[in-house]
């Protein structure tokens, strides 16, 4: 993303890069520069009986004050059902303006097909996508050795007030993604408090691999239950707006009480935008791997009513 880019350009390519990480091939740039996309909806990715394509326009003014231009293309989608998903899709802009919605858009309409499918009536003929099968690799992970001192010091100190320290939550380490020798790990740990953050980030700068790393940028989502707002924060270590994608990444797949840290070795060949690509590919496969991905219906709820959020920290100058 371009420096000059602010505002709503800004929020607008945070979600365009969330949404491509969310959904993968089943979302098409169909115009970049005039922010003109489409996503194949179904409901039932592997056997898929009823399909939507949605197509939508983002103008200037969205997510801000004006919402983005839709097309919905189904050969079966006609009358009434037409307009009640219209209907459905322009309820929830109503109910988050001002908020990024396309993912809440998208899974309204594959709730509506679900629902369709489970109805009597028989779909039209589909052919089956095939879709690529995950690879299963426990081993392949980069984290091998445990050093004795840290290579690279925090910026705090965990070691104060010990006589109440909180525990140290489990940390899961994700599949490393390579790309022209540059690789990126993902690293996610559950958290309640910002004490825990800084434990877990400690811990893991304690082992040399990681503590070597080019860049580790992390973002983290708290709920606190008794004022209903999200206690966050992001870092990008060095790179520029990397720890505000991630953030907005969990904001849109709405999870709560964990933080993500998204390892990346440079290998010396410049990647532009992919890297920002592999970065949110890596935090989404390790949050939807440890089922921290919630349900459309609580994304929609927890947006449309949990919108106060508060910052533990200044984001770091850019």
């Amino acid at each position: 993303m371009a420096e000059g880019d602010t505002g709503s350009d800004q929020r607008q390519n945070e979600e365009i890069e969330a949404m491509a990480a969310i959904y993968g091939e089943e979302w098409c740039v169909i115009d970049d520069c005039a922010k003109i996309f489409c996503i194949r909806i179904s409901d039932d990715i592997d056997d898929p009986k009823w399909t939507l394509c949605l197509q939508v326009m983002l103008p200037n003014e969205y997510p801000g004050t004006a919402p983005p231009v839709y097309q919905l293309n189904a050969p079966w989608l006609k009358g009434q059902e037409r307009a009640d998903l219209s209907n459905s899709l322009e309820e929830i802009y109503i109910q988050n303006i001002g908020e990024s919605i396309l993912y809440l858009w998208v899974e309204k309409i594959r709730d509506v097909l679900i629902q369709k499918s489970q109805m009597t009536e028989p779909g039209p003929e589909v052919k089956k996508k095939t879709e690529e099968e995950d690879v299963e690799c426990e081993d392949d992970i980069l984290l091998t050795c445990q050093p004795e001192n840290p290579v690279r010091a925090l910026d705090f100190d965990v070691s104060e007030n010990q006589t109440e320290i909180e525990e140290l939550p489990p940390i899961d380490h994700g599949i490393p993604i390579t790309d022209r020798r540059s690789t990126f790990q993902a690293h996610l740990a559950p958290v309640v408090c910002p004490k825990q953050v800084k434990m877990v980030l400690a811990k893991l700068y304690e082992n040399k691999k990681i503590a070597s790393a080019t860049h580790n940028i992390y973002a983290y989502r708290i709920y606190c239950e008794d004022k209903q707002t999200f206690l966050q924060d992001c870092e990008d270590d060095g790179e520029t707006a990397a720890g505000g994608r991630l953030l907005h990444l969990m904001e849109i797949l709405n999870v709560r009480n964990v933080l993500v840290v998204v390892s990346r070795w440079y290998g010396g060949i410049l990647l532009g935008p992919d890297r920002f690509k592999h970065i949110n590919n890596c935090a989404r496969n390790i949050l939807v791997e440890k089922n921290y991905t919630n349900s459309p219906e609580e994304s929609s709820k927890a947006l449309g009513k949990n919108k106060k959020v508060r910052k533990d920290k200044k984001r770091s100058e850019h």
